[in-house]
């Protein structure tokens, strides 16, 4: 592919943790407001909390997460590359102890958007709304943390959808970024 049908689209990392810090906000807003209307008052309050054991698994759950998030992506994106697994890479950005997951190669844009958002719905998401129908705040918060820790991946989905659909695009080997392939 030669260089003058590579575009490069990148995000700061700085900025991207900026960004993180109020996406986790607003997602904090978003599900514990309703989550107090539905359940204090609703449920006693050390069931709402949760026991000592769902606190130690939602910590270690975190220190875990970083590094499922990221199979997830290589999971996910190897499905919509010829070279599946092989094609996807692990490491970390040490600077700003960022761990990251790189495809080696070029897919459609909408299955790109897929994997870099599966981890936001898989870990955020999902487990927010499930704690919201069952009343757990370790989880909701669980959730409201790994919906934070997809921002940078949310903030790509949206650069994304400037870009025409049906071009490819390539992850950046070693920034937070893509290539789009025209």
């Amino acid at each position: 592919m030669s260089e003058e049908n590579k575009r490069k689209v990148s995000i700061n990392i700085v900025k991207a943790n900026l960004f993180a810090f109020v996406i986790l906000l607003v997602s904090a807003v978003v599900f514990l407001v309703p989550f107090y209307y539905i359940w204090v008052g609703r449920k006693p309050l050390a069931e709402l909390l949760g026991s000592e054991t769902q606190w130690y698994v939602a910590f270690f759950g975190l220190i875990v997460g970083a590094v499922i998030h990221e199979l997830i992506h290589g999971i996910t994106w190897a499905c919509y590359v010829p070279g599946g697994w092989k094609s996807i890479s692990f490491g970390v950005m040490w600077k700003m102890l960022t761990p990251y997951c790189h495809c080696d190669e070029p897919m459609r844009i909408p299955d790109y958007i897929k994997g870099a958002m599966m981890p936001c719905i898989v870990m955020g998401i999902i487990p927010s709304v499930v704690a919201l129908l069952i009343g757990n705040v370790p989880l909701l918060l669980w959730g409201i943390f790994f919906i934070g820790g997809a921002a940078g991946d949310i903030w790509m989905t949206w650069l994304l959808t400037k870009e025409d659909p049906k071009s490819m695009v390539l992850d950046h080997p070693t920034e937070a970024g893509f290539y789009i392939l025209d």
